[in-house]
């Protein structure tokens, strides 16, 4: 019983750890996408997405997992104390991050011309590409200081350096875009990568590696397993990426660059904030599920307890969502992005399945299965773009939201069976109670706020989030002693 408490309480903490970072990054994100709205309007933020997610696709495929796999040599040379092993890793890690970073800005240079022409059906926009294409090597140098930060366990830097991230860009793009609009857009992208290469150099030249030379060879033999380990990792994200690509693009053809907009505006909505539970999965919940990996026993336990966890913290968040989106959005941009709450109401049901969809997922990469997860990711991406392309045509904005929902449904049950069949996988029946009860009221909410005017909707959706919280807390009660947590971080604080 203590060590599945002192499981909870790992699952909880982790959580706390770097979702207190990403709720400083949150406030920052409403600030600036509340200025965007305000300045760009929906037209600028298609505009600015398009461009963001064309090159975001060129560097995932430049790339080549680097942000990955390298973690893994970086760890296992860090813990060896091998100072010469160490420096090797590290030299060889870091002239590949060079050499796609430099590959990526190339690519994008090169086919500026046919990158504006397929984005956006014309070349106007060959020049910003030509721009951005510098903004892959500085993001790549970036990612290159922030992975060894990440895997030599200096999270303190790490959390320090996306935080002034987030500040110091902020304070540079938000005087471009009053007095540019959307001319602003692709000097505050550049200067924002600038900035966050200085701040990753900053703190990451804290991390002291000694000088050695590397062969050619050496750079081949220890890059080539870099590179292979995290390249099915990317081809799947790029797949991912390449979906949500060819979902802007439609949008963008169907229903102009607002449309764009608007869709970009709505998941950024619902991502950010439930971006600290997917974080706290990353970065603690996957090396812990791969340390037992071995035992499908303890596997499952773990799958279950992050499954509980995700639940629990996610619940309450999505029932706020539920009953307040309107505030919310207008808090973030403005009322001109209002028709985008139908959107986010279906999509907040999909999250529900999302969660604990990614809980057993994760169970492919930590037994190896990278092949598995490949095919099993391609299907899924698959079957949501077709969703997606067919949803927005039966009912436009709203039928994204609920091709979303769909989409996640039919994932959860693919990878449940997948891992029932391979691994014995199941649920306990904590979960089924935890799941079931936690859905109801997040569905309750959903009808509240879709069938009565506002005053009744708020009347009784605020019992129905209240309800939510009290289940949660009491719940992690159970299972972490969450008052004592509570008691003996007070004291802490006070001594």
């Amino acid at each position: 019983m203590n060590e599945q408490k002192s499981s909870f309480r790992q699952i909880l903490k982790a959580t706390s750890l770097f979702g207190g970072v990403q709720v400083f990054q949150i406030i920052i994100s409403i600030v600036r996408s509340k200025i965007i709205a305000v300045l760009l309007g929906p037209a600028g933020m298609g505009i600015s997405g398009l461009l963001t997610s064309t090159t975001s696709l060129i560097a995932g495929l430049s790339g080549l997992g680097l942000g990955t796999s390298a973690i893994k040599n970086i760890s296992s040379a860090d813990a060896s104390g091998d100072e010469v092993r160490i420096s090797t890793i590290v030299t060889v890690f870091r002239r590949l991050v060079w050499f796609t970073g430099l590959l990526g800005t190339t690519t994008t240079l090169l086919l500026s011309s046919w990158l504006s022409e397929i984005t956006f059906g014309n070349k106007d926009y060959t020049l910003a590409f030509i721009w951005l294409s510098i903004t892959l090597l500085f993001n790549q140098l970036s990612i290159g200081q922030s992975v060894l930060m990440q895997a030599m366990r200096k999270m303190q830097y790490l959390a320090r350096a996306s935080m002034a991230g987030s500040f110091f860009g902020l304070l540079i793009s938000a005087p471009l875009y009053y007095y540019w609009r959307i001319d602003a857009i692709v000097p505050a992208l550049v200067l924002s990568s600038i900035l966050g290469l200085f701040l990753e150099w900053f703190y990451g030249r804290r991390i002291k590696v000694k000088k050695v030379t590397v062969s050619i060879k050496t750079i081949l033999d220890e890059g080539k397993d870099m590179v292979q380990m995290g390249f099915m990792l990317t081809i799947s994200g790029l797949i991912a990426t390449a979906g949500s690509y060819v979902v802007r693009i439609f949008l963008s053809a169907e229903g102009g660059v607002s449309e764009v907009g608007l869709y970009n505006a709505g998941f950024a909505i619902i991502n950010t904030y439930v971006g600290l539970v997917f974080s706290a999965m990353g970065t603690d919940y996957y090396p812990r599920l791969s340390g037992v990996s071995h035992d499908n026993a303890q596997a499952n336990q773990l799958i279950n307890q992050q499954s509980e966890v995700s639940i629990l913290i996610l619940s309450p968040i999505l029932a706020v969502f539920f009953i307040f989106i309107n505030w919310v959005i207008v808090l973030m941009y403005s009322a001109k992005f209002m028709p985008v709450n139908g959107m986010i109401h279906w999509a907040a049901l999909g999250m529900y399945f999302k969660a604990v969809s990614w809980s057993i997922a994760f169970i492919l990469l930590a037994k190896g299965e990278s092949r598995l997860f490949f095919w099993n990711e391609l299907i899924a991406n698959v079957y949501v773009l077709l969703f997606s392309l067919f949803g927005y045509k039966w009912a436009g904005l709203d039928g994204l939201g609920v091709s979303f929902l769909v989409g996640y449904v039919v994932y959860l049950l693919q990878v449940f069976l997948l891992a029932r069949i391979k691994y014995g996988f199941s649920f306990d029946s904590g979960f089924y109670k935890i799941f079931v009860v936690q859905f109801l009221i997040g569905l309750l909410c959903f009808l509240v706020i879709r069938m009565f005017d506002a005053a009744w909707a708020y009347a009784a959706g605020l019992p129905l989030i209240a309800v939510s919280f009290i289940y949660s807390y009491r719940e992690m009660d159970k299972r972490m002693d969450l008052r004592q947590l509570i008691t003996d971080m007070k004291t802490r604080f006070i001594k």
